[in-house]
């Protein structure tokens, strides 16, 4: 392909600025490979070359606030053409689209009438004009300092002389470049926005993400109630069997118990574009993960129904870690098919979502909470979790949903199933 363009890290992304590029001009990339820092609304992300190939063009520059899909860098891969080849692609790509000019009719041009002819008239120049204008005066300057300026395009009546009669020595050229300098030193891109700026950042791209989805989607709820107990009992028993770290924790059974859900109910794995359902084969897992200084974000667990549960607990950890750290990758943000958010751990009973455009289905978990309980005709208690969905109307129905709802509570319920 060879254009590496910014990409955008969510369906609430317009633009982005290029902090830094990781790779030199000339250097061999490959896939997966980290090139460049790029500062979003939600924080810092690096940003990954999807081919293998060559960095051969640079064409943005650190400190660049570029919309999306701009033509950052050409990366070339075998067979690709030369930058300058590629170039002149481009151009003849921008000819083509670049619209036609309505030809000018000759009866549209108009003659300039008398009254618009008169701005072609010399103008009369006010006497008080005239007389403000003074004649220039020779510069007083040392030939070393007039030397200096010339080679440095230095335009000497903008220098303050100090020596005897206002003349100009070196030393007053030295000082007004200096100071020159210093001003047209490039602004450093803020690397890290105060923290005021960044929580209104946040909320702004995060209120703009929710507003469309609440403007475009005609969202359908609905609810209900797991027995944990099964799956608390085997989970306990599990991590008896390991050391501290490598204990598993339940939200991998819930990351993996909604993956395998959705291979039985795949219309909720996808996003709706030109108002078309388009089902994804890959699940890829959006997992809504707060952020110490305000805001969440939603990096993605990709394939989950494909991995172990020791693989998921791995790539749990690692997106929490970074995402703490603010080292998310680009491919963390692009391609989450689905989200499910857990606020369980504050407390929080039940979860009413807001589906994150395109996707077209989120998944809510609350707490996991003692609560009476008949099975059989018989009454106890249970450790019970109220599980939510809010799904798109243009693209499933309520049938549906409630076919994922219970796909998603036999899952838990049999928690072997999730070892495969």
């Amino acid at each position: 392909m060879g254009e590496f363009r910014m990409p955008s890290l969510g369906a609430d992304m317009k633009a982005a600025t290029l902090m830094d590029w990781h790779i030199k001009e000339g250097s061999p990339v490959r896939r997966g490979d980290i090139i460049a820092d790029v500062e979003t609304e939600k924080g810092d992300i690096d940003v990954e070359v999807y081919e293998d190939g060559t960095l051969e063009k640079i064409l943005a520059s650190p400190g660049e606030k570029l919309p999306v899909g701009t033509l950052m860098a050409y990366v070339r891969s075998e067979g690709d053409p030369p930058w300058e080849q590629f170039q002149l692609k481009l151009r003849e790509k921008e000819i083509k689209a670049a619209p036609i000019p309505e030809q000018v009719e000759s009866e549209k041009v108009s003659m300039p009438t008398p009254e618009t002819s008169k701005i072609f008239e010399k103008p009369e120049v006010e006497p008080s004009l005239v007389q403000a204008v003074k004649p220039l005066e020779r510069i007083k300057a040392s030939p070393l300092a007039r030397t200096i300026a010339v080679e440095n395009h230095i335009d000497l009546h903008e220098v303050h002389g100090t020596r005897p009669n206002g003349a100009i020595g070196r030393a007053d050229v030295e000082h007004f470049m200096a100071v020159k300098a210093s001003k047209a030193k490039p602004e450093q891109p803020e690397r890290y926005a105060q923290p005021q700026a960044f929580q209104t950042n946040m909320r702004r791209a995060i209120a703009a993400a929710m507003a469309r989805s609440n403007r475009e989607i005609p969202h359908y709820y609905l609810e209900t109630h797991i027995d944990m107990s099964y799956a608390l009992e085997w989970l306990e028993a599990e991590n008896r069997k390991r050391s501290v770290k490598e204990r598993l924790l339940v939200s991998v059974l819930f990351i993996k118990a909604v993956a395998k859900a959705l291979t039985k109910v795949p219309e909720l794995n996808g996003y709706w574009v030109d108002d078309q359902l388009r089902i994804q084969e890959a699940i890829h897992i959006g997992f809504a993960i707060a952020l110490r200084k305000g805001g969440l974000i939603t990096p993605a667990i990709h394939h989950a129904d494909t991995k172990s549960l020791d693989e998921l607990m791995e790539n749990m950890l690692d997106l929490t870690q970074r995402v703490r750290e603010g080292r998310l990758r680009s491919s963390d943000l692009t391609d989450a098919t689905i989200t499910l958010t857990s606020l369980g751990d504050r407390g929080v009973e039940t979860v009413y979502g807001v589906i994150y455009p395109p996707q077209v289905a989120l998944v809510g978990l609350g707490k996991i909470k003692e609560q009476v309980w008949v099975t059989q005709d018989m009454l106890g208690i249970r450790p019970v979790v109220h599980a939510t969905l809010a799904a798109d109307h243009r693209a499933t129905d309520g049938h549906q949903g409630a076919l994922f709802l219970e796909a998603l509570s036999q899952y838990l319920h049999d928690v072997t199933q999730l070892l495969s």
